[in-house]
């Protein structure tokens, strides 16, 4: 299990040389906006989106686990402590094939357990059905188009 940290950043190349340069390693998966590091000391996903002048820096926060058994206990202890919650078994995220659940904290951050079940060459479709406080409607990503600005899917 790690945390992950996803951010907006409005230059990707120029972060992708920072977060590089930070945590000594280099991105796991790179494409046309984004990028994602999968960090072993301190164990991080750190998930870069490039959105030029995003209202807000940290896009969203999740843990990643290795097994689908893990994804389900925490749907269910979300579900059992009365959170609104949105399930999505192989959704195809960020690059990736995923089960995951979202929920959303008092303020609007968003939060997804999530499994990677495998590698995509598409970025993915945002979710339809749980609501982002001060957001407005989530639009499908086209294929293999990078995040666009208001965005959800992980993103």
């Amino acid at each position: 299990m790690r945390l992950q940290l996803a951010l907006n950043v409005d230059d990707i190349d120029q972060a992708v040389d920072f977060y590089s340069k930070l945590f000594d390693t280099q991105p796991a998966k790179r494409k046309p906006g984004y990028a994602n590091f999968a960090i072993a000391n301190p164990p991080l996903k750190l998930v870069l989106f490039e959105v030029k002048d995003a209202p807000e820096r940290i896009n969203h926060l999740g843990v990643e686990v290795e097994a689908g058994e893990e994804v389900t206990a925490a749907t269910e202890r979300l579900k059992a402590a009365g959170l609104e919650t949105l399930v999505e078994d192989e959704t195809t995220c960020c690059y990736a094939k995923q089960d995951k659940v979202w929920a959303i904290e008092p303020q609007g951050l968003r939060w997804e357990w999530y499994r990677v079940l495998e590698n995509s060459e598409t970025f993915g479709a945002a979710p339809a059905g749980l609501a982002v406080p001060g957001s407005s409607s989530v639009q499908d990503h086209g294929g293999d188009a990078a995040p666009r600005k208001g965005e959800v899917c992980c993103g």
